[in-house]
């Protein structure tokens, strides 16, 4: 067989299947160093075997039945012992390959990838270890690209994968979607999660790129397998499509230079029109649901944004009320910050200025680059470009995105020269 095909094929079933075969075989080892490290030993088989034998009818199918015997052959050898080799037999039975629809525990949950999901983000671990064990395990990053991707050294980021591991099995976090009566709560830091990773890629924090596209390519693919296992959660859909609406303006958010173009100055018609209208339906569905939450606002108030045919024909007072609306759910001062920039916009700098006015007095977000950066933006909008160039100045000393350090020095400068 053609090998490029063949590589494709490979790559293909490892984007999709990854994590699928990483969690069926910590469901059935209970050991996630074996399970990767049979995982991956599966995949390099099949470029082997694929080529020689042709690509399979079920490629999940037989790199899980691979894996799984791998496993197998690991645990005899190491004698782990007989409960967990009849654990693993029950899948090894030679009635025929591995059966994805199987499911060996009373959960009720047929998708490993769910219960892998929700042990990966379980409250008892910290935040930073959740989305780095979620990249791990779900999404198949290396421990070097997941360090590169958060700017850690790759010793660091493994220690972490180590300890967030070993706090699952001494804490003995159990390896399943929570009861119906936590559901909600934890659904809610699973969403989370998948949030904060897309957010990192879509504007990173630090470092010389504003957009890391690899960020935001898993989180949707992490969105749209719970959207697949949790279709009637209207705040599932709505993550979806909150990420859909803002990953549809990736592309023109820097230009040909990687320099940051701000969403007025964006060329509308790059936008990606099939995301822009996947996001749209997808939000239409969840809020035919009835219970508004934080995503579904979020996703309507990117709507509006992505569906103005130009910037002057965005409707800033919807946005305004919508921001309003959030503030309900999520009462952060991140949230009101926006609120005050959709007044300005709405109404005038000046109300969005006396918001803004209102955060600086609480101190809440003293080292947000953000905050003196809004207030710079409405001054500047508000005529009063002297005072735009003070505040644009205490924004650069926060900054730390290169991008977006660039971004206000130009802006520093056109007021200084105005």
């Amino acid at each position: 067989m053609n090998v490029p095909d063949v590589e494709e094929a490979v790559a293909a079933a490892f984007r999709e299947e990854w994590g699928q075969v990483v969690a069926t075989l910590i469901r059935v080892t209970g050991d996630w160093d074996l399970a990767e490290e049979c995982a991956q030993d599966a995949f390099t088989q099949a470029l082997d075997r694929w080529r020689r034998d042709g690509i399979p009818r079920r490629p999940g199918a037989w790199l899980t039945t691979t894996a799984r015997n791998r496993a197998l052959d690991v645990l005899r050898r190491e004698a782990v012992g007989a409960a967990k080799l009849r654990e693993v037999a029950v899948l090894g039975r030679d009635e025929g390959p591995y059966d994805p629809e199987y499911d060996g525990d009373d959960s009720g949950v047929e998708d490993d990838r769910l219960r892998l999901l929700f042990t990966c983000c379980h409250p008892a671990l910290p935040i930073e270890a959740r989305v780095a064990l979620t990249l791990r395990t779900l999404a198949g990053l290396t421990t070097p690209e997941i360090a590169r991707a958060f700017l850690v050294p790759e010793a660091t980021m493994a220690q972490r994968l180590v300890r967030a591991k070993k706090k699952i099995r001494n804490a003995g976090i159990p390896y399943r979607v929570p009861p119906a009566h936590l559901l909600p709560e934890r659904t809610t830091g699973v969403l989370g999660v998948v949030y904060l990773l897309f957010n990192e890629g879509y504007a990173a924090t630090a470092g010389s790129d504003l957009v890391r596209t690899n960020l935001c390519a898993e989180a949707i693919r992490l969105a749209r397998v719970l959207a697949r296992l949790m279709p009637d959660e209207p705040e599932v859909l709505g993550l979806l499509a909150l990420l859909l609406l803002h990953d549809a303006r990736r592309d023109t958010r820097v230009d040909t230079d990687g320099e940051l173009v701000t969403l007025e100055d964006q060329d509308r018609t790059a936008w990606d029109r099939s995301e822009i209208d996947e996001g749209a339906a997808l939000l239409e569905t969840a809020l035919r649901r009835g219970r508004p939450g934080p995503y579904q606002i979020q996703a309507a108030i990117a709507a509006c944004h992505t569906t103005a045919p130009t910037a002057a024909d965005t409707d800033w007072a919807d946005i305004a009320a919508l921001y309003g609306e959030l503030q309900r759910f999520v009462p952060s001062a991140v949230v009101r910050l926006n609120r005050a920039v959709a007044v300005g916009m709405a109404q005038h700098p000046d109300a969005g200025l006396e918001l803004v006015a209102e955060l600086e007095r609480s101190g809440e977000l003293a080292d947000y680059h953000l905050l003196p950066a809004t207030r710079a933006d409405l001054l500047r909008r508000s005529g009063r470009t002297a005072e735009a160039a003070e505040a644009y100045g205490r924004a650069l000393e926060l900054v730390e995105n290169d991008a977006e350090r660039r971004f206000l020095e130009r802006r520093l400068a056109e007021c200084r020269s105005a």
